[in-house]
């Protein structure tokens, strides 16, 4: 194995003579010496380099997901809660009995009440700040509006999230699922005042923000870089564009992708190649630095950005700031008026 031009193949220099050679020489015979090449990931092991972790965390989440859907429609109950109290009020799939839906004109993801929602944690600008209910900043991603809204994202999370903790850890991978989903309820309770919010979309822009951030971080050690920046930069945009149409949060998906993008500088930065064939290296050479400088530069601004962020956001709601005050054009995040649709009741 040739490390870069630090280690070279070396070849015997005594001659030996072979056994019916006819007094020739071994050497002329053999096969030319290598020539050093650089080092690449795939000489080390994976459990050097990227360990494959066994991903539990992320299907326990789903698991999690599913079964607090299960819990609110149990105790949503349309037929007693909603028809019981109009009798206009038709539940749909009326045969699952207290797990049936409201009507789509009420809830057209096939799912429970706002009433339900909102009592059991979705995200509320009045009760967060008013109320002091802070842990509806976290309480909320783990609701969702229906089955739709429930299955399409923990299909996303599923594909995302699982070759992210295959690759990097449970620790990490469940820091940035958290903490992102936490950080889209923030900016979106700074934005949203009338209406309720949950879902753990914010999460799952959180793990793309990651996805994005491990790639410029460990630019270099990707072959096919270019192509994977532009595919990943196209998922992210094509989702982001989801966000403007109307009654989609796309304030905790910007929210969450920013707070993932930063969290990815801190925590998915992956080793130099060299370092992990220091102890292959010449007697006396200065030892290679675990990471690169412009990773270490990288992980000091994302760190000031993060905290400095949270901490701004944090305040400005608990003193009842309305965002919309001081960012005029960041309602057009949330919706794009068209002739189409209007957003005047968003």
């Amino acid at each position: 194995m040739g490390v870069g031009d630090d280690m070279e193949n070396q070849m015997p220099t005594k001659h030996h003579r072979g056994i019916g050679s006819r007094g020739g020489d071994l050497d002329i015979l053999a096969p030319p010496p290598k020539p050093a090449v650089p080092l690449v990931y795939a000489e080390f092991g994976d459990d050097e380099l990227s360990p494959q972790w066994t991903s539990w965390l992320i299907p326990m989440f789903v698991v999690a997901n599913v079964i607090v859907f299960f819990v609110v429609m149990f105790i949503n109950n349309c037929p007693k809660n909603s028809e019981s109290l109009d009798p206009n009020h038709h539940c749909v799939a009326r045969f699952l009995g207290r797990f049936s839906f409201e009507h789509l004109r009420n809830n057209p993801l096939f799912g429970p009440s706002s009433l339900t929602l909102e009592k059991l944690g979705s995200l509320d600008w009045y009760r967060v700040v008013e109320k002091h209910q802070a842990w509806r900043l976290l309480t909320c991603i783990w609701l969702h509006a229906g089955v739709i809204h429930l299955a399409t994202n923990m299909l996303s999370i599923v594909f995302i999230g699982t070759r992210l903790e295959q690759q990097f850890g449970f620790v990490k991978i469940g820091w940035i699922y958290v903490m992102s989903g936490m950080g889209g309820s923030i900016l979106s309770s700074l934005f949203i005042r009338n209406g309720i919010s949950v879902g753990a979309s914010g999460a799952l822009f959180g793990l793309l923000g990651s996805m994005l951030s491990e790639l410029l971080t460990n630019w270099t050690i990707y072959s096919n870089k270019i192509a994977a920046f532009l595919t990943l930069l196209f998922v992210i945009v094509i989702n982001l564009g989801i966000g403007i149409l109307p009654y989609v949060d796309n304030f905790a998906h910007v929210g969450g992708f920013l707070t993932g993008f930063l969290l990815g500088f801190l925590l998915l930065a992956r080793p130099q190649i060299k370092w992990f064939a220091r102890e292959q290296m010449p007697q006396g050479r200065r030892p290679t630095p675990k990471y690169k400088l412009y990773q270490y530069i990288l992980w000091l601004l994302s760190l000031a950005l993060l905290l400095v962020g949270f901490v701004v956001a944090l305040v400005l709601l608990f003193k009842g700031e309305d965002g919309n005050d001081h960012c005029h054009w960041c309602r057009y995040l949330r919706c794009i008026p068209t002739s189409g649709w209007s957003c005047d009741s968003v």
